[in-house]
């Protein structure tokens, strides 16, 4: 019993030295999970977007669509421009929340949905396309901030809603029939533009801050609103969105969006950079020669690469290897210059003016060195010992053949 209690007590130093050393991370992990449920649960309502009648968020505008009921207007919220084209029936207040987002093609359709029918449009922050195709001679002006200001006009609605958190894009008009409100630097942030002969006004707001939950109960923002949106029992409330079908023929590519000198100058770029890459590529110069870390003798090179040709049953390799090899070395013996070593018709004779005269033995010597592969391996190494036996003859008698010395 004294003896086990090392035994059990190892497991449990092994299990407190592993706690102590992941605590940190599990830790971390646990906290990553826990962050991520509760960022989760908290998005997990429904959540809608800037100026959405649907939203309670701070830009959202709940609170002035629960007011607009209270008042008895109907409201309906549209995302697409044929749905917001066929909702503008007459006596309609039809509001554009980002008008710029629609191609020119959308804006049209929509006026012309709305041109002979009595009611009003109601604009927030209209640029240039929109001024062009609702409220012709209207230019926009460069934006200013937020702030509340007077009224400053003879507009009823404006009259009775008094200061309003107003901003945003100016505009200006020679037409001396509309009611320039909320003036800064002598530009209006508010234009109402009369009805013409089909009882329809239109309405430019700069900024649309003065809308949202969080704007809505401050000066006479809430008045305002109320007067411009319920003036008739019907609102038609389009959310524009890139994503309208309607649009997707005219979206333009990324290529589109940049303007003609960027190209240049991305051209010119790109003309730079390869200029640079081919200055300051690496230059392929001469070999240069390295000691191997490991030299190899030829005998295991050439038993290396027996072993191979064993393994592979190449029999016709080995022997062409073989014959090549022997005809390289008898060559200078025999006084053949190198490119002629392979040749039957200047190798054979050298080689029968070196050996005793035979009958029988050219042909021998032809077979020899020039002669089939072997059929198994007994045969090639009968012929590789006949090669090596004739190499040795030669360079034998070679050896003991009588020099000429020069005389002294």
């Amino acid at each position: 019993m004294t003896t086990a209690a090392p035994e059990t007590a190892a497991p449990s130093r092994t299990a407190r030295r592993l706690w102590t050393r992941s605590r940190g991370p599990l830790l971390a992990l646990l906290l990553l999970v826990i962050s991520g449920v509760i960022l989760a649960a908290l998005q997990s309502g429904e959540q809608h977007g800037r100026l959405d009648p649907r939203s309670a968020d701070r830009s959202g505008s709940r609170a002035l669509a629960r007011l607009l009921a209270g008042q008895g207007v109907s409201l309906q919220v549209v995302t697409t421009s044929e749905e917001a084209a066929a909702a503008s029936g007459p006596d309609t207040t039809l509001l554009i929340t980002d008008p710029d987002v629609l191609t020119q093609k959308q804006l049209t359709a929509l006026h012309t949905a709305t041109a002979q029918t009595p009611g009003r449009t109601v604009l927030l922050a209209p640029g240039s396309a929109s001024l062009w195709t609702f409220a012709p001679g209207v230019q926009a002006q460069p934006a200013t901030g937020n702030s509340p200001r007077s009224a400053a006009c003879s507009l009823p609605e404006a009259h009775r809603a008094g200061s309003v958190l107003l901003g945003g894009l100016r505009y200006t008009t020679s037409d001396e029939r509309t009611d320039r409100c909320y003036p800064v630097s002598g530009w209006p942030t508010l234009l109402h533009l009369p009805a013409a002969g089909n009882g329809r006004d239109t309405v430019l707001l700069g900024s649309s801050d003065f809308l949202y939950n969080q704007h809505l109960a401050e000066h006479g923002n809430a008045s305002l609103a109320l007067q411009l949106l319920g003036a008739h029992h019907h609102l038609v409330w389009y959310l524009p969105s890139v994503s309208d079908p309607s649009s997707a023929h005219d979206q333009r590519s990324f290529l589109d969006l940049i303007p003609s000198g960027w190209s240049w100058a991305l051209l010119q770029l790109t003309i730079a950079a390869g200029l640079a890459a081919v200055w300051r590529a690496r230059r392929l110069g001469p070999l240069v020669p390295e000691n191997l870390p490991v030299t190899v003798p030829a005998a295991e090179t050439t038993e290396g690469h027996a072993r191979l040709y064993e393994q592979a049953h190449a029999r016709d390799r080995a022997a062409t290897v073989l014959r090549s090899a022997t005809r390289t070395g008898l060559a200078p013996l025999l006084g053949v210059p190198p490119t002629h070593a392979h040749a039957p018709d200047r190798l054979l004779p050298a080689l029968n003016a070196h050996l005793t005269p035979s009958a029988d033995r050219a042909p021998d010597l032809h077979t020899l060195l020039f002669g089939p592969a072997p059929v198994d391996d007994r045969a090639l190494v009968q012929l590789a010992d006949q090669l090596d036996a004739l190499k040795s003859s030669i360079v034998s008698q070679e050896r003991h053949a009588p020099r000429e010395h020069p005389d002294r």
